[in-house]
């Protein structure tokens, strides 16, 4: 073999290498740790009030009996169980408003393992509120359960997204969406009539949060913290060395050390920029947009209102009460497999075609789904081909617009920027997921069997928003991110400033002529 050949041999075994050495065991096991109490989590509280639904009404209707001297009355009972599933958001909003503050001191990793003490106390208070009689402890504990949520959305995304080299973003970043269906099925099926969907069990429901909590509380201690926040918040460069050679199982981890510097020397003075700072800055004007109406419809699209009310829309399709737990865990069973596949994929087709027909498949099958339901009573296999719609929506979501979001926001915005980009795409989340939880029970009440024309509204718009403006970012830098976002947003942060380049609007350097157009798809 001659000398060239040989090196060429050489450099291409020792890439194959180091591609396989990528996949640590360290980076596996912190991804699944953290998802399982995180992720996972959120999940489950989508679709775990689901099965004890006319249990819990019950246990509303004897604890208002026996206080006022009368049965509540249906409206009051309603607008009760909306409160009860919607108030999980409102404490999503508040834990998102609190992970920039307790991240900033703490960091991603012991954010998450502070954030285990939300989940603890939401799951004791919740399985209690049966023996205690008392309606109240099982609001509070969905909220409680909500801030949990919130943190954890905001906190795991940004920890995989920095634990993780560029080739393997999505896919790592895929874990998030993965685990919240692998949640929802798990809530499904401890929720059936056979296990604890009973009505003397259902407190055991939101008693086995309290397991993956404290798995991810007994697990996550011994795995290092993020290296990008060791290296460019807490300038620890041999603690961010170490980090990547666990993370990365190699220890030659200078390629990576470098790229985090590059931004580092891109920002030169690392400062956490604020939620208003990053709204006026004109330099992520248009990644803010995109990851806006990218989580926007991630909630309005109607998955949740799916998950939140899954009996109850099949119960309108014309599926008899018996049969509705079990084709009920068919959906979550087919998200996870969605998710997963999303997951393989991701790194080859990209971001762009999964995200855009997502919801583009959606809003197609969102529309059949409505001819279905308002046909259900001419025949009697009408009603099924309904479950397939909603199977097919299902699918569609998870193969792209079910995780996605959350890896944009990670790859659109500097290390300074996330925390404020994730409170900002956060309070959408949260405010979006109260607002369907809440008002779907009415919408379906008012619209009857055109409720899902709304959804399938919004999912088109959001799919043909994001196919003017979303670019490529798979396997792309932060730098090659933002110039294909720059002629868009006829700005440019100047090289070498971290500050002025987000506050700054009066600098504006533009990049090459070619430079931005190669990028734009």
């Amino acid at each position: 073999m001659k000398p060239r050949e040989k090196d060429s041999a050489d450099n291409k075994g020792s890439s194959l290498e180091e591609k396989k050495l990528d996949w640590s065991c360290s980076l596996i096991v912190a991804s699944l740790v953290g998802a399982f109490g995180s992720s996972f989590l959120y999940g489950y509280n989508l679709s775990v009030v689901n099965a004890p639904t006319p249990y819990i009404k019950a246990f509303y209707n004897e604890s208002w009996e026996r206080r006022r001297g009368h049965p509540i009355d249906s409206d009051t009972l309603t607008l009760l169980w909306s409160v009860t599933v919607s108030i999980f958001a409102i404490g999503g909003l508040v834990g998102t408003f609190l992970v920039k503050l307790i991240g900033k001191f703490l960091g991603r990793k012991n954010t998450l393992l502070v954030n285990n003490g939300f989940g603890i106390s939401a799951a004791l208070l919740m399985a209690c509120s049966l023996p205690a009689g008392a309606l109240e402890m099982l609001i509070v504990g969905r909220f409680i359960m909500g801030v949990h949520g919130g943190i954890a959305l905001s906190a795991l995304p940004m920890y995989l997204s920095e634990i993780s080299p560029k080739e393997m973003r999505g896919s790592l970043g895929q874990v998030t969406a993965i685990f919240i269906c692998i949640g929802v099925f798990a809530g499904q099926l401890l929720g059936l009539p056979e296990l604890l969907g009973k009505e003397s069990t259902w407190p055991y429901l939101f008693g086995v949060i309290v397991i993956p909590a404290l798995v991810q509380l007994v697990s996550l201690p011994f795995l290092p913290k993020s290296p990008c926040y060791l290296l460019l918040e807490k300038h620890d460069q041999e603690g961010a060395e170490k980090a990547f050679q666990t993370f990365l199982g190699k220890e030659d981890v200078s390629r990576e050390v470098e790229e985090v510097l590059a931004e580092s020397r891109m920002q030169r003075n690392i400062r956490l920029v604020s939620v208003l700072e990053l709204l006026r800055s004109p330099f992520v004007r248009w990644q803010l947009i995109t990851v806006v109406i990218s989580m926007g419809c991630y909630q309005l699209c109607g998955l949740n209102a799916i998950w939140f009310y899954t009996n109850s829309i099949f119960g309108k399709a014309g599926i008899t009460p018996e049969k509705i737990p079990y084709i009920t865990l068919s959906t979550g069973g087919t998200e996870t497999l969605a998710a997963i596949f999303s997951g393989l994929v991701i790194e080859r087709v990209g971001r762009r075609p999964l995200l855009i027909g997502g919801f583009g498949l959606m809003a197609l099958f969102f529309g059949i789904l409505t001819i279905t339901l308002t046909l259900q009573d001419h025949a009697p296999w009408i009603p099924y081909l309904s479950i397939v719609c909603i199977l097919a929506v299902i699918a569609a979501f998870c193969s792209g617009p079910g995780g996605i979001p959350f890896i944009l926001t990670s790859e659109f915005f500097q290390q300074a920027q996330r925390p404020a980009a994730f409170t900002v795409v956060g309070t959408v989340n949260w405010l979006s997921n109260f607002a369907v939880g809440l008002l779907f029970p009415f919408i379906q009440k008012s619209l009857d069997t055109y409720c899902f024309v709304v959804f399938a509204a919004i999912c088109f718009t959001g799919a043909l928003y994001l196919y003017f403006v979303l670019p490529e970012t798979k396997n792309r830098t932060h730098a090659e991110i933002s110039q294909a976002f720059a002629k868009r947003n006829k700005a440019y942060p100047p090289e070498g400033k971290t500050d002025s380049s987000v506050t700054d609007d009066k600098t504006n350097i533009q990049p090459e002529p070619d430079s931005s157009s190669a990028l734009e798809k």
